[in-house]
Parts: structure tokens; C-alpha cells; sequence
């Protein structure tokens, strides 16, 4: 692990406040989205980032409730936790065999607000991953288990069992999504199911691909699904017409939010709605990557439309609502992590209407970004070698 080392960004405020992409309202017509210019004691995009070692293709991290530790996923099937407090790294034993190659291998992992009283000791973990099928299939699961850290250096996962998955297996290696969120009652998961670069199973029911699922804590349909009554998988159905959902977070009112990778433009940010139909592949506001049309969305075409649709596309790592008041101005802004725009994105909110304010250029690819426990931001890049940054107001 290297050495932590202080580092400026040399950006002015006017060159981080980026151009913003194209905001759509809810009715689908277009509307202009502008950087709001920085207000007295807010926040101006000058951060002070410490390097804090680097990771092998990290895919997501979540802070363990109640401690300064951070749980590092990495696509191939490891995992580290990093203690942010002790500045020393922890390897992870007892993780799942995973599918790995293109978008597959280790996803996300997600823990129980609740449980965050006393030491580390033992919680309960959630972890996404890509699972081998019959002949040349595969398809996102959901395991729980026991985070068990007996000491300062060693930590394990126990009893981890899959309690759900992406129906049905198919070919190819992409668009797993298999991110989870709870609900803020803890009664609920939430997981995002891709459509796996196969399109047309996001407008069938009977599948589960190109979905958002609602389901009990052990991975069971839960009851008020929209199509409960209709037999499983279509019982675990909260949303449908996604496509590949990288990011599930809840704002502080409540309210479910998503964001998803479009194909050729129409990157999406949507208010996730029960039984909602967010119309792909009949409906995108970008293109099909040989250059073929996709027809746009319109007010009258029966589907769901995004909040905010970005052509060119961001490339969304992941997203988090920040909760913290280390950065001026910041409370109640969405984070989002850039690839393709090597950058952290704010959005910011007025009830269900949302525009995106800033872009603060971070020179790499950003697969993530989460606030710790004291509202430092801390994000990972993404690829081989990809560093673990803690990031301060400088």
C-alpha cells in the first residue's frame, strides 16, 4: 500500500463547474441544464485528495455500520477492507467462486444501517456476483452471509447463501447491473437486474432481466409487487424497460432513484416509480451503437421518462446521496461517479425535478464514491492499479 501523500486539485472552480448534458422534465420535453454558479460559502470544487493504495478492477465499497471501515469489492472475486482510522488493510476470506470476465465477477455489497452498534465483530453482509450457468450462461445472484472480524488483521465471510437470482441465465458477459439498496424501514431490497445486451427481455414481465426487484431481506418476492399475483419471477417486479441500472440510492425524503447506462447516447437518471415502464429498448434517448435509430421519448408514448437523460454520456460508476456537512452547500446533492467523464457529477434537487450543477474533473475513471463516517467523500478508480482516494475540502 502506498504511501498516503496530500494532493491539490488544480482545476478553478470555473473549469470544474462543467457543462452539464441535456435535462429532460418528466413530461419528455427537452429543457436546458446549466451549471448554477457557486454561492458565498458553498463548496467551489477544490479538493484535497490523499491516495490511500490501490486495488485490483475495484467495483464497489460500502462503509461497515458503525466503524471506520471501508468493504472494497474487486471484480476478479477478492475483497479488502480498508480501516480509515488505522490506515491498514484487511484481506477478506470466505467470498463466493464468481463468474469473471467483461462486466462479470464480484459486484456490490451492502450491510444493515441497523446494525452498527459496538465493534466490528459480526454483521450481516449482502454481495452481488456474476454465477456460471449451464453450458455458456451466467447471471447475477445475491448471497447472504456473516461478516465475521475477529481481530486487527483478519476478516471472513460465513454462511453466505444465494437468496436470489437473475432469471433466466443467459450467453454473453454484460450488463449484470446487480447493484442493492435497502429501503429506509429495512423491510425491503431493492437489487438492479441488467438485461444482460439482450434488449427485448426488458419489455416481457416474465423474466426478470432489465428490471428492478423488490424483495424481503431473504430474497423473497415481496408482498404489494405490482404483479404479485402473477406467479414467479414476474411477482419480484418493481420496475421494468431498464437497462443496465449501475446505481440504487433513497434521498432523504424517501424516494427511490436510479441511474442507468443508455447505449449511444441516453445515459439515464430516473425517479424509480412502482410498476413503472422506463421503455427500453422500444424507447431511448440515444442510438443503437451500429448508428441505427432508437426513437426518442415523447410525451404520448406510454412510457416512464428519465429526470435527466445525458447525450454524450457520462457513464455512470455509481451514485450516493451526500448526508454530511463537510462540504459546504452539498447536503442532499447527488454524487455520481464518472467513467467515460473522468469526473464526480453533482446533481442537485427540487423534489422530483433534479439538474445537474457541477462536474469536478478527477483525471481518471471513477467507478465509486461514497461519504464516510465524519462526510469525507472516498471513491475508487476504476481498472487494474485503481486507487482509493479520500477527498477533503482543501
Amino acid at each position: 500500500m502506498k504511501t498516503p501523500s496530500i494532493l491539490f486539485a488544480t482545476l478553478s472552480p470555473l473549469a470544474l463547474l462543467a457543462s452539464c448534458g441535456n435535462a429532460y422534465s418528466t413530461d419528455g420535453g427537452e429543457t436546458a441544464s446549466t451549471p448554477s454558479p457557486t454561492t458565498a460559502g458553498e463548496f467551489d470544487g477544490d479538493f484535497a485528495i490523499t491516495e490511500h493504495g490501490e486495488f485490483n478492477e475495484p467495483w464497489a465499497s460500502a462503509f461497515i455500520p458503525g466503524t471506520s471501515m471501508l468493504f472494497i469489492t474487486e471484480k476478479p472475486g477478492t475483497a479488502k477492507i480498508y480501516d480509515t482510522n488505522a490506515d491498514r488493510l484487511i484481506t477478506v476470506s470466505g467470498l463466493p467462486e464468481v463468474d469473471y470476465g467483461g462486466q462479470g465477477g464480484l459486484g456490490d455489497v451492502a450491510f444493515l444501517p441497523s446494525e452498527s452498534a459496538g465493534t466490528v465483530g459480526t454483521r450481516t453482509i449482502y454481495l452481488s456476483w456474476a454465477e456460471a450457468g449451464e453450458g455458456d450462461t451466467r447471471g447475477a445472484v445475491v448471497g447472504r452471509g456473516q461478516l465475521n472480524c475477529a481481530n486487527a488483521t483478519t476478516c471472513s465471510v460465513s454462511n453466505l447463501d444465494v437468496i436470489w437470482r437473475q432469471a433466466p441465465k443467459v450467453t454473453g458477459r454484460g450488463h449484470y447491473s446487480h447493484r442493492i439498496v435497502f429501503s429506509p424501514d429495512e423491510r425491503y431490497m431493492f437489487v438492479s437486474s441488467g438485461e444482460r445486451q439482450k434488449q427485448d427481455p426488458a419489455q416481457n414481465t416474465e423474466n426478470t432481466l432489465g428490471t428492478i426487484v423488490r424483495l424481503n431481506l431473504d430474497g423473497t418476492a415481496a408482498a404489494g409487487n405490482p404483479f404479485a399475483d402473477q406467479g414467479s419471477p414476474t411477482d419480484q417486479i418493481w420496475t421494468y424497460g431498464n437497462r443496465n441500472i449501475l446505481s440504487l440510492d433513497f434521498d432523504s425524503a424517501g424516494r427511490l432513484w436510479e441511474i442507468e447506462h443508455g447505449p449511444a447516447g441516453g445515459d439515464e437518471l430516473n425517479l424509480v416509480q412502482r410498476g413503472a415502464n422506463y421503455g427500453w429498448p422500444t424507447r431511448s434517448n440515444g442510438d443503437n451503437y451500429d448508428g441505427s435509430d432508437i426513437p426518442d421519448h415523447t410525451p404520448d408514448d406510454g412510457f416512464t421518462k428519465p429526470v435527466i437523460s445525458w447525450t454524450p454520456v457520462i457513464a455512470p460508476g455509481n451514485m450516493v446521496f451526500y448526508d454530511g456537512d463537510l462540504f459546504e452547500g452539498m447536503d442532499g446533492d447527488l454524487i455520481v461517479a464518472g467513467l467515460k467523464t473522468q469526473a464526480l457529477i453533482r446533481i442537485a434537487f427540487d423534489g422530483e425535478q433534479a439538474r445537474e450543477v457541477a462536474r469536478y474533473d478527477m483525471g481518471n475513471r471513477i467507478r465509486q464514491v461514497v461519504y464516510g463516517p465524519d462526510g469525507a467523500l472516498w471513491v475508487l478508480e476504476d481498472g487494474e492499479g485503481g486507487r482509493l482516494l479520500e477527498l477533503r475540502p482543501s
